[in-house]
């Protein structure tokens, strides 16, 4: 995801996938709340020009992404604003579009777009393209076995020194995870929380601290387990995604045994909590 830009100093990254579903069954899982939800982060959108549209990356206000819907023409485009550059500089502008295919599937498009007169966002917005690459395969997912359904998600934050490698492979064993492979059936350790199910993928060779899973474990559902540094740690968020009638009560039952046993597992150093 290479920035453009053009003689006017308007910048834009983009990024895109293919998912199955009509382009009223996108819409409901891009552009409202209870959709975003169920592949993203907990989210709320007035679903109206002038509405507002909130993600909540952790804990607080100050983890909440909040843009005004500035354009909306269900079920194909809307544009959401955010003064994410800072108070004083132009908005970032964030255009949905979803474009209809042959063969029952729709092309999910994401253009972030801003003016500025210097390259000084261009590399935070190039990373984008590895956040929005895991989110999408979790986009892909969702629609693709829990199309519709209602989901309950959670995340935590598990924390550990550096490096990278050594982090990652504490918690994959301390999970009973370590060595699981594309196609394999897996089930976390008797010690840890309960999750079970197919594993969807493993991280690439360049980035191999990653591991996203198709749940039957403790209720249909997507876990997701990534590592990554900031602040001289390691952070390695955990996100669920349950899906029907059983999520809601899993959730409840299972949410404080994770906070638990990654409490007791990987202390948290600093203020990891503020971390999405």
């Amino acid at each position: 995801m290479s920035v453009k830009k053009d003689e006017s100093g308007r910048r834009s990254v983009q990024a895109e996938v293919e998912v199955p579903g009509t382009p009223e069954e996108v819409w409901q899982a891009i552009a409202t709340g209870p959709g975003i939800s169920s592949w993203f982060v907990p989210s709320e959108v007035e679903e109206h020009e002038g509405g507002a549209a909130i993600s909540h990356f952790g804990p607080g206000s100050s983890m909440d992404s909040v843009a005004k819907i500035t354009v909306w023409d269900p079920p194909r485009r809307f544009v959401a604003e955010t003064d994410e550059l800072g108070s004083g500089a132009q908005p970032v502008a964030t255009e949905w579009i979803v474009e209809a295919r042959s063969g029952g599937v729709c092309v999910v498009r994401v253009v972030h777009s801003w003016f500025a007169s210097s390259d000084d966002w261009d590399e935070q917005f190039e990373g984008y393209e590895q956040g929005w690459a895991n989110f999408f395969r979790i986009l892909r997912l969702y629609l693709t076995h829990f199309r519709g359904q209602s989901c309950a998600p959670f995340q935590m934050m598990s924390v550990a020194p550096e490096p990278k490698s050594e982090a990652w492979a504490a918690l994959m064993g301390s999970l009973g995870l370590a060595g699981a492979a594309v196609g394999q059936r897996v089930k976390t350790a008797a010690a840890a929380p309960s999750l079970a199910g197919l594993v969807e993928r493993v991280g690439a060779p360049e980035y191999p601290e990653e591991l996203l899973l198709r749940l039957d474990e403790p209720a249909p559902g997507l876990a997701h387990l990534f590592a990554m540094p900031m602040s001289g740690q390691i952070y390695m968020p955990i996100r669920i995604y349950l899906y029907g009638a059983q999520a809601s009560a899993a959730v409840a039952r299972d949410e404080p045994l994770w906070q638990s046993w990654i409490n007791e597992r990987f202390p948290a150093v600093g203020d990891a909590s503020s971390v999405a």
